[in-house]
């Protein structure tokens, strides 16, 4: 079953473009499936909101669990948000990727962050070497699930595009099937990326309106994400309505929310 999600998985990124959005509930995941989407990806923002906690401050266990459920609640292919790996040195990726390939997810990504804003990014050799890392434990796992190799200049402080497309192009040599700049917006930038990977697929974060899907496909990127925030509009809802009833003591918000049925409906295996 999990070869058959990941030749599907790698399948999508042959050819043409396709969105891939990111729950952070199985309920949510389910959702989005049954709205059409053909694969998803977990985001680590959305999950640890939904935990009561902010982005990287997730344990691992709690994080490969999290994986589980959202591979086990749908039949479309599972991409697993795994920041840096949870772990600085090759060694300690490679083990985690193990562990995390045993949750059913079709692909996952290894990003260069340090969580340092004095020095942002992994030291280049090392940033490759984890990717290699990663690699090499996907293929002794025989899943054939994809890697995604991220650069995460753009959100990190480093806003560098040369050194970004360097990194981009030595995490592909070092066996990333796909790559991903989050950050990266103009359509100069976005080709940049597209041309110093190719053939390789490059994933887009849109993360607000910027761009269209139409005009992403035409630069070339073969996958788009939305990272957390989908989990953000949720967000926005919420607390959009929950501070009315507060502060004011109505509760009109809630007279435009989704009829119960329609979730029921969308959440329905029929």
């Amino acid at each position: 079953m999990l070869a058959d999600r990941a030749r599907a998985f790698h399948r999508l990124h042959e050819r043409g473009c396709f969105v891939i959005p990111n729950p952070w509930s199985p309920g949510v995941a389910v959702a989005l499936e049954g709205l059409g989407f053909p694969a998803l990806a977990t985001t680590s923002s959305g999950f640890a909101w939904s935990r009561g906690r902010r982005d990287h401050e997730v344990p691992l266990a709690e994080a490969l669990a999290h994986f589980r459920e959202i591979a086990v609640a749908v039949q479309v292919p599972v991409s697993a948000d795994f920041e840096g790996g949870f772990a600085v040195e090759p060694d300690g990726v490679a083990d985690h990727v193990r562990a995390a390939l045993d949750t059913g997810v079709a692909g996952l990504s290894i990003e260069d962050s340090t969580g340092d804003p004095a020095s942002p990014l992994f030291d280049f050799d090392l940033a490759v070497e984890r990717v290699r890392a990663a690699r090499a434990a996907i293929d002794e796992s025989g899943t054939g699930a994809l890697l995604t190799g991220r650069s995460e200049g753009f959100i990190a402080g480093r806003p560098d595009l040369p050194e970004t497309l360097r990194r981009l192009a030595a995490y592909a040599e070092a066996g990333a099937d796909c790559l991903y700049a989050p950050g990266i917006r103009s359509p100069e930038e976005i080709a940049a990326v597209v041309e110093a990977v190719a053939p390789k697929p490059v994933n887009v974060l849109a993360g607000s309106d910027f761009t269209t899907f139409a005009e992403l496909a035409a630069l070339g990127v073969r996958r788009i994400s939305v990272g957390g925030a989908l989990a953000r509009a949720a967000w926005s809802g919420f607390l959009d309505a929950a501070r009315e009833i507060a502060e004011q003591g109505t509760f009109k918000a809630l007279g435009r929310a989704i009829p119960h049925a329609e979730i029921e409906g969308l959440l329905g295996r029929g």
